[in-house]
């Protein structure tokens, strides 16, 4: 009788060896923090030993922490930072159920962004996708839940296209929504009262640009950051164009954005359609722009989940904790007649 393959959540022990003694401190960070990390998403146990790890755990985890660990001392080796977001980032492409759909190092660094300060890698697939879709698309949109780098990851590109001389200039737009608030008392002239509306734009440049940069761009119109209302009548030639927040337009609005695309330019929407704050029974512009234009010629359109937040653990547990609780209400029948309103 032939033997039985063994289970694959067999508990099994891997040894790794690594050989640039520099990178490898890099890799296991401060006190091994790095290591420690990485126990804690796969559940496995890691074991440092002179330039080497053991790692014992079941199957999946344990060659998933193998891989993490090759991906990180690579980057460790190109002189790049390997920290708690680097870990989470590797283990994410690497537990990957699919090999398929994982991005190997040659792959990860062709979709790297060079940005004035820092490269900048997709840090999940769909990141990768999402990437690769603005590489290769003069429209892309990117949809899905806070803290899935689809705004700041739209920012990098434009940097980087504007550092490669691909674009002129950076166009940067949010609607102007009160999500409850009411800005029309707020001190200041027009500017000072949308500018908060604006400011994660003005956060995602400066992660890409020293901030003496950011501020001459602005001055000098390389970059501009502008409410949605001020594109009307503009056509936007070699330029990168992005629009944040897009779930808050009119359909009216959208097309008016849409259609300011000009020569040599590059366009990228983004928005999260659970978070609408147009007003009630108001349709929503990016609900609507999907809805006509998917599978557009040019066109691309990236979706990302709750397992593609970067942000810290808690976000991801609160975004999957509302579209639990959203998934319930949908399937639960509303209050019979006679029933009381809670």
């Amino acid at each position: 009788m032939s033997p039985q393959p063994a289970p694959p959540d067999d508990p099994i022990t891997l040894a790794l060896s690594f050989e640039d003694n520099r990178a490898v401190q890099v890799l296991f960070g401060p006190d091994n923090a790095n290591l420690t990390r990485l126990e804690s998403r796969l559940g496995v146990a890691v074991v440092s030993r002179g330039n080497g790890v053991a790692i014992s755990g079941p199957r999946p985890g344990a060659e998933a922490a193998g891989e993490a660990l090759e991906r990180l001392y690579g980057e460790a080796v190109r002189g790049r930072e390997v920290a708690a977001a680097e870990v989470d980032a590797a283990v994410r492409h690497s537990a990957v159920a699919d090999p398929a759909q994982r991005l190997d190092p040659a792959a990860l660094e062709a979709l790297t962004i060079h940005t004035y300060k820092r490269p900048i890698a997709p840090r999940s697939p769909t990141q990768g996708t999402y990437v690769k879709a603005m590489q290769d698309h003069e429209l892309v949109f990117g949809l899905g839940p806070a803290g899935t780098g689809k705004t700041f990851l739209a920012v990098a590109m434009a940097v980087g296209m504007l550092r490669q001389g691909r674009v002129e200039r950076l166009i940067l737009s949010r609607p102007a929504v009160e999500a409850g608030e009411k800005i029309g008392f707020l001190p200041g002239d027009m500017r000072d009262k949308v500018d908060p509306y604006l400011r994660p734009l003005y956060d995602a440049l400066h992660v890409c640009l020293p901030g003496d940069k950011v501020a001459r761009a602005l001055e000098s119109g390389d970059i501009e950051v502008a409410p949605l209302a001020f594109m009307r009548g503009r056509t936007l030639s070699n330029a990168f164009v992005i629009l944040d927040e897009a779930q808050n337009t009119t359909p009216t609005q959208m097309k008016m954005f849409l259609t300011r695309l000009g020569e040599n330019s590059r366009m990228v929407v983004t928005g999260d359609l659970s978070q609408v704050d147009l007003p009630l029974g108001a349709r929503s512009g990016l609900k609507d722009a999907l809805g006509v234009l998917e599978g557009l010629d040019g066109m691309a359109a990236v979706r990302f989940t709750a397992r593609d937040v970067v942000r810290h653990d808690l976000v991801t547990r609160i975004v999957r904790a509302y579209d639990q609780h959203e998934g319930a209400l949908a399937v639960t029948p509303g209050p019979q007649q006679g029933d009381a309103e809670p």
